[in-house]
């Protein structure tokens, strides 16, 4: 099974998308702060091989291709305008409810942290597909 990672870096916190290629979906979604990306990505790699990250080329991706290539392949990605369609991606994601759903699309704002689903937007761009992601709150969290 080839993994690819996302990575929509950030001075603070990161958002990371790990995918399933051949399923064309999702596995785990999260923002953590940069002092944990690393930590996380090498959990990751532990339990299966990820073939390659795909990294965005804004905020600060020169300092994180340097610390992620001695350890996977990197790819610079497209990363302008994923903020906005991050947001629309997680509605169609996570269809609003109650109150929410009776606002106009441009006054909803996700209830979380969008890193991940820039991160998302950044490998279905790449990838020409949309993925599947069963559940992006999963185990009471938010990524």
């Amino acid at each position: 099974m080839a993994r690819l990672l996302a990575i929509d870096p950030g001075r603070s916190k990161c958002g990371l998308v790990l995918c399933e290629l051949n399923r064309r979906r999702v596995i785990d979604g999260l923002v953590l702060p940069v002092d944990s990306v690393l930590h996380q990505i090498q959990r990751w790699s532990d339990e299966e091989p990820i073939s390659s990250v795909l990294l965005g080329n804004g905020t600060c991706s020169a300092d994180w291709e340097q610390r992620l290539c001695p350890l996977l392949p990197v790819e610079l990605v497209e990363e302008r305008g994923t903020t906005l369609r991050a947001r629309a991606r997680y509605w169609t994601l996570r269809p609003p409810r109650g109150w929410r759903r009776l606002l106009p699309e441009g006054l909803r704002l996700p209830p979380l942290d969008l890193d991940a689903f820039a991160a998302l937007v950044m490998l279905e761009d790449h990838l020409g597909v949309t993925l599947d992601w069963p559940d992006p709150l999963r185990n009471g969290h938010a990524p």
